[in-house]
């Protein structure tokens, strides 16, 4: 993949893992109604802040191992494997997370108050969560084994598109949290839903293919 395409690519799976609820969408909810809009980027600022760490710990500290073949195979058939469960959870899912959604609005978001710095919370929130280990564990760690052909420039691409999916939909709920009203409706959001699974299913089935291509040599 050259540097746009994992730009591209790394947005949309990014987005996709963004839009199933979980403990950060619940701190994210839980820090903008008793602190404002602004307390939502800074919660992802604290995500982002661990997922640079992770990058760089993949890219620069066991980036020799990932670049063997054998290794990188493994691992993108591992990514691969998670992204069709996770396609198949999404598709799954979309109604009942499409209808609980759109009925957040502040009394709902104000059950969950009194979390601690913004950022704090959704750097902890993040690292203790076990969906967002197992992603960077798999899904991740092939995502920057194919970055790193590239060198420094695609990594800096990968994590741009990752993170600035975080930025665009917690910047959403926030607004939507903040502002007490709604912006999606079921309907949209449950097709934008459905839309993720198919692009995750299609992008799984990629990562077994290449990473069986590289095991068998």
């Amino acid at each position: 993949m050259n540097n746009g395409s994992l730009f591209v690519t790394a947005f949309i799976v990014g987005l996709s893992g963004a839009l199933m609820p979980g403990p950060f969408l619940t701190v994210v909810i839980g820090q903008v109604a008793g602190r404002g809009f602004w307390a939502g980027p800074r919660a992802v600022a604290g995500h982002g802040l661990l997922e640079a760490v992770v990058v760089t710990a993949l890219a620069f500290g066991f980036g020799r191992h990932l670049a063997q073949p054998a290794v990188t195979g493994v691992i993108g058939m591992a990514g691969g494997l998670v992204l069709i469960w996770l396609a198949w959870r999404t598709g799954r899912s979309a109604d009942e997370v499409a209808e609980g959604l759109a009925k957040l609005d502040g009394e709902t978001a104000a059950a969950v108050r009194g979390l601690p710095e913004p950022l704090w919370a959704g750097l902890a929130a993040s690292a203790g969560n076990p969906y967002w280990v197992l992603w960077w564990a798999t899904v991740g760690a092939g995502y920057v084994a194919l970055a790193l052909a590239g060198g420094p420039l695609a990594v800096a691409a990968f994590y741009a598109g990752h993170i600035l999916s975080d930025l665009s939909w917690y910047g959403a709920v926030s607004g939507a949290v903040a502002g007490g009203r709604r912006l999606f409706g079921p309907a949209v959001f449950r097709t934008v839903l459905i839309l993720c699974g198919l692009f995750l299913a299609g992008l799984g089935a990629y990562f077994v293919y290449a990473g069986a291509r590289l095991l068998a040599g």
